[in-house]
């Protein structure tokens, strides 16, 4: 048995059987609402469609875990309740939850079902992570991309026997999670209640005159791209603004997560399961990604890890280790 669990994003049906042929121990995925913190267009899935796809990963002897890792708007918390319940009709093997209303509704209304905890509660202290475990009965943490590897294996410890799962490729971000109100600020919907950043229709890509593209979310320019550059997906903390007499990236620059390098030191720290991120991208990419990472995993835990090769999937052809090295403090 491989020393760290692969679990891999599956936006669509398609995504979900590139993962699993292509080495995924587990598969996380959503609904087709609001319930999910990647809720675009065409995207996710129904409750036919999530049915079905339990019952293939299954018989692949693979998981499958359901996010319903968004925050319950006023008065509109049966859709989540809802949610959960289908998740358990279904036969998922955990859901991964982030808000506490709906942890006290899947420990009293489904015992027995398995909780993970989203990266959306941002829980990163053994104090936090062992409350949640005690009062609803966690069984694993989504660690914050926020933390040295140092960290990550001192809290690993700290909290046993809760497992924890890091993220180890994919959109970096550098917000506290599940706490990010700029998506909010500027289109009135947020990751955190409506599962969704920088809302696709509020997008716009405007050809300026002199061929350049400008990148707007909104009635904000995020970006200005010369001609023939490549134009990224507009989101507020990637954007490149004019402050204090200069202009750049003022949160952090396009570029992706990518801690394979870390998988020795995370098998040494205790962490039980890698995720890759990326439920928004189509089936290839899931296929090339997840492949790389079950070859590197394989070959870490027989002593002879070797560096994925994805500097084609990464955003802006660049990649970050991120807090795992913390070098970029």
């Amino acid at each position: 048995m491989a020393p760290l669990s692969l679990v891999c994003p599956a936006g669509t049906p398609a995504a979900l059987d590139a993962a699993v042929e292509a080495g995924a121990d587990a598969v996380y995925c959503g609904y087709a609402d609001a319930t999910n913190a990647r809720n675009f267009p065409g995207l996710n899935f129904s409750r036919d469609e999530m049915k079905a796809a339990v019952r293939r990963v299954h018989q692949a002897g693979r998981h499958l875990y359901i996010a319903i890792n968004t925050f319950p708007r006023a008065g509109e918390e049966a859709i989540w309740h809802q949610a959960v319940d289908a998740a358990a009709d279904a036969g998922a093997d955990a859901v991964i939850l982030a808000d506490l209303g709906l942890l006290s509704h899947a420990t009293t209304t489904h015992p027995h079902l398995r909780l993970h905890l989203s990266v959306q509660a941002a829980a990163s202290t053994p104090e936090a992570i062992r409350y949640l475990a005690s009062a609803f009965g966690v069984q694993r943490v989504v660690l914050p991309r926020v933390l040295t590897l140092a960290e990550v294996t001192a809290l690993t410890a700290a909290v046993a026997p809760v497992e924890t799962e890091v993220f180890a490729f994919g959109g970096m971000c550098v917000m506290a999670e599940g706490r990010c109100q700029l998506s909010s600020y500027v289109t009135g919907q947020s990751p955190n209640t409506h599962g969704v950043c920088s809302p696709a229709s509020q997008v716009q890509f405007r050809r300026e005159a002199d061929g350049a593209v400008a990148s707007r979310l909104g009635d904000v320019t995020i970006d200005r791209h010369p001609a023939g550059a490549p134009a990224g997906y507009p989101t507020l903390c990637k954007g490149r603004f004019r402050a204090n007499a200069a202009t750049g990236y003022l949160f952090e620059e396009p570029t992706s997560l990518n801690a394979a390098d870390h998988i020795p030191g995370l098998i040494a720290a205790g962490v039980k399961a890698l995720k890759i991120e990326g439920r928004q991208r189509g089936r290839a990419y899931v296929s090339r990604v997840v492949g790389e990472f079950r070859r590197a995993i394989d070959a870490a835990a027989q002593g002879g890890f070797r560096m994925p090769d994805l500097a084609s999937e990464m955003e802006g052809g660049r990649a970050t280790a991120g807090a795992y090295d913390r070098r970029w403090r």
